[in-house]
């Protein structure tokens, strides 16, 4: 008996489910400073993975496949202590579009908050992010 079909004798594991994937791009800075041309080639590499199906048939929408970046601590505070509140040591943010229509906006945050605080975690503050609708 080879070692694959030991695996396959004690678990879950089947070698016979193995096979490639279709496409994973990872674009790294190594010496960690922010770069303009690191995110333009990471974009330019994303739209050359639409052959596998990351754009759904309204040609619009996709999988959810995107850029993964450095959370930008020190301006995320700058906008936390601007909008008067503080996010402690430890924190993540989240960007929610909520509905034009301040009712349910408001049910949607409300929820929101609610479900956050049920994880035994803490929203900070909520802050209205300056658009252009041009």
């Amino acid at each position: 008996m080879n070692a694959l079909d030991k695996l396959a004798a004690c678990g879950l594991y089947r070698p016979d489910f193995e096979h490639d994937n279709c496409g994973f791009g990872l674009i790294a800075q190594i010496d960690g400073k922010p770069s303009h041309k690191l995110v333009k080639t990471a974009v330019e590499a994303l739209g050359r993975m639409t052959h596998r199906g990351a754009v759904a048939a309204d040609g619009k929408s996709g999988d959810g496949c995107g850029l993964l970046l450095r959370k930008p601590a020190g301006f995320l505070r700058a906008r936390a202590e601007e909008a008067g509140f503080d996010v402690g040591r430890n924190f993540a943010t989240g960007m929610i579009f909520l509905n034009h229509d301040t009712a349910l906006a408001e049910l949607a945050r409300n929820t929101l908050n609610a479900e956050v605080e049920a994880r035994n975690l803490v929203v900070s503050g909520w802050r209205v992010v300056p658009t252009n609708p041009d």
